[in-house]
């Protein structure tokens, strides 16, 4: 009853709490990493288990405070080197940190992940228990010596202890969470128990390091690494404005890029398989740039779209839709931009073998027709509901600018397929690539695998219309223009467009050289 109105035993009591608190932070954190090894639903059991078992511990090293007092007398004497028991006892305690730090950071180092054994549930929970008790154990060694010369009263000292203990079980969940969620403070805090485990080594062999200089250590580095969780916490959150779908095609093209970099240094014998992975690289990168292209990147342009002219005989147009290998046309009057309808070939053939009125069966299956100013994924919506028919495309003006079919939207992720009366618009030659005009200017980024010279926001779709939006003037044959590490030499002209062109890698040439 006098402990209770005596102020020196109430300021003797809360200096303590506040030291075991202190103490006890490090504690609670290794308390929270070894935890983590257990499954899910035993992390909870085993972290109130074990502080609870190592409240009993140090409330047994208080018991016994009159045998610690003398754990300082000397057990060997040599010279000038004494040794003690409580030596003894920090030098094997720091030992065990750090076997135990190195033991940890070696795991996480190299990434290995604690894996759930059912089999060996209850040996290894046990195992982490009594961890935790010695780690408890070795880190309240001090505070108890401390508490012995703060104050005299037992009562005190147990009062102290099992306040800050419930201080630590209570906060023990959510700091567990917190340090699971960053894993730098995991390596940080690893590495302080390697600090400590040679402050109590040195300390046990006689070599007294001030505790002021590992908490002062300790403290810088805390804050450093709070000011990292700042920029952390800044930068998701930056992250989070951009566009999720952005985020997301960035990070797959960047792992992309790595894996391709990786098989090209790698052996000849894997020729097969970088094949795979290069078609795999088009294939993905086309499906995440597809909502950036416009429906002209995609489209069969004008001048490549095969038609029908209702004002032409009965036997031109059989022969056409004989010659021609598509089995959709549209059935225009006189010109392209006067579409009447768009018919399948095997209907139309069967109307003008009936001399049936070709104008009249095509307005009966009128065009769907869209403006060009739309994107692909906009599109494919409308291509579902014109249930296999292509698409015509027009500009502000409804003027025809070309068709567009299910089949474009393939071809824009996985690259071409040809038909019958087509040949490749971009084909191999030595350390070259001959290259149509007329071809998507993002089919010839992939295939030459640079992106340099392509931009979204330009008005061109096809490497013409790329060449003369940098130079903006009429290219001659023969003409050499080298731009970003590419060389473009103009092979065929019809008219003013340019109809082929030979691009070369400007250092690989120079190499081969």
């Amino acid at each position: 009853m006098e402990l209770l109105l005596d102020p020196s035993a109430w300021a003797g009591l809360i200096t303590l709490i506040v030291l075991e608190i202190v103490l006890g932070i490090d504690n609670l954190v290794f308390v929270a990493i070894i935890a983590d090894k257990l499954p899910a639903n035993q992390r909870d059991k085993a972290r109130i288990l074990g502080l609870v078992l190592a409240m009993i511990t140090r409330l047994g090293l208080l018991s016994i405070i009159s045998w610690i007092v003398t754990l300082t007398k000397p057990l060997v004497e040599y010279g000038g080197f004494t040794l003690s028991v409580r030596d003894l006892i920090l030098i094997i305690g720091g030992i065990f940190l750090l076997f135990k730090a190195t033991t940890e950071l070696h795991e996480r180092l190299e990434g290995h992940e604690h894996q759930d054994n059912q089999g060996k549930g209850n040996a290894k929970f046990w195992v982490v228990i009594t961890q935790i008790i010695i780690l408890d154990a070795v880190f309240s060694l001090d505070s108890v010596i401390t508490a012995v010369g703060m104050v005299d009263e037992l009562p005190i000292m147990f009062a102290a202890v099992i306040v800050s203990m419930m201080v630590m079980i209570y906060a023990s969940k959510s700091l567990t969470r917190f340090v699971i969620a960053h894993p730098t403070i995991v390596v940080l805090c690893l590495s302080f128990l390697m600090m400590i485990g040679v402050t109590l080594v040195a300390d046990g062999l006689g070599f007294h390091i001030p505790k002021g200089y590992i908490y002062a250590a300790i403290s810088f580095s805390l804050l450093i690494e709070f000011f990292n969780q700042i920029a952390r916490r800044n930068f998701i959150k930056n992250q989070s404005k951009r566009p999720f779908r952005d985020r997301t095609a960035e990070t797959i093209l960047r792992l992309i890029g790595s894996n391709r970099s990786e098989q090209q240094e790698g052996n000849s014998d894997k020729a097969s398989q970088e094949v795979f992975a290069e078609e795999e690289r088009y294939m993905i990168n086309g499906v995440l740039t597809l909502a950036s292209r416009s429906l002209r990147s995609i489209m069969t342009p004008r001048i490549e779209v095969s038609w029908i002219d209702c004002e032409d005989s009965p036997e031109e147009i059989k022969k056409q839709i004989l010659e021609t290998p598509h089995n959709i046309f549209p059935v225009c009057r006189g010109d392209l931009d006067n579409i009447i309808g768009v018919v399948r070939a095997k209907d139309l053939l069967m109307v003008v073998n009936n001399k049936e009125d070709v104008v009249e069966f095509a307005a009966q299956h009128p065009p769907i027709i869209v403006p060009d100013m739309i994107d692909v994924i906009n599109l494919l919506p409308i291509l579902k509901k014109a249930k296999g028919r292509l698409v015509v495309i027009t500009n502000e003006f409804d003027t025809v600018q070309g068709i567009a079919t299910p089949v474009d939207v393939l071809e824009a992720i996985a690259g071409e397929f040809l038909d019958e009366d087509e040949t490749s618009k971009i084909i191999k030659d030595g350390d070259s690539w001959l290259v149509k005009g007329s071809t998507d200017i993002h089919s010839v980024m992939m295939t030459l695998n640079c992106d340099a010279f392509f931009d979204h926001d330009e008005e061109y779709v096809s490497l013409a219309g790329f060449l003369f939006a940098q130079y903006k003037r009429i290219l001659t044959i023969g003409e050499i223009i080298e731009f970003q590490g590419l060389r473009f030499e103009v092979i065929e002209m019809k008219d003013y467009r340019i109809e082929l062109v030979r691009i070369t890698k400007i250092q690989a040439s120079n190499e081969n050289e």
